[in-house]
């Protein structure tokens, strides 16, 4: 079944929520900042992305800023800092199986489902 870690204030999340409900596909909304993931989940996703936990922070939260910019992390850090502030996570989300993809643009959602 398809997943979509969605925020419902993003305007791009909802865009990617509008293509997958479109796709007639069963799927499940993920509020992740609602609903905290742990380290092994969020360590999965990053997995499945293909990507560094770097790559999925949104760099221009405060949040990110304040505490974390311009310091030497490890990616158990980076992926500590997500979960301890999940506004950092870069949205939406989708997961098909083994495949997943930041919906940035919202239309490579797409290639997945």
């Amino acid at each position: 079944m398809i997943q979509i870690y969605h925020n419902p204030r993003c305007s791009k999340s909802r865009q990617g929520l509008a293509i997958v409900e479109a796709s007639g596909k069963e799927f499940d909304v993920v509020k992740y900042l609602e609903d905290e993931l742990s380290v092994e989940q969020l360590s999965t996703i990053i997995s499945k992305l293909g990507i560094k936990p770097i790559d999925l922070v949104r760099k221009n939260e405060a949040i990110w800023k304040s505490d974390y910019k311009g310091k030497t992390l490890t990616d158990k850090q980076i992926i500590d800092a997500m979960i301890k502030h999940p506004k950092l996570i870069e949205r939406p989300i989708v997961i098909n199986k083994n495949k997943a993809v930041v919906g940035r643009p919202p239309e490579s959602i797409l290639n997945i489902i």
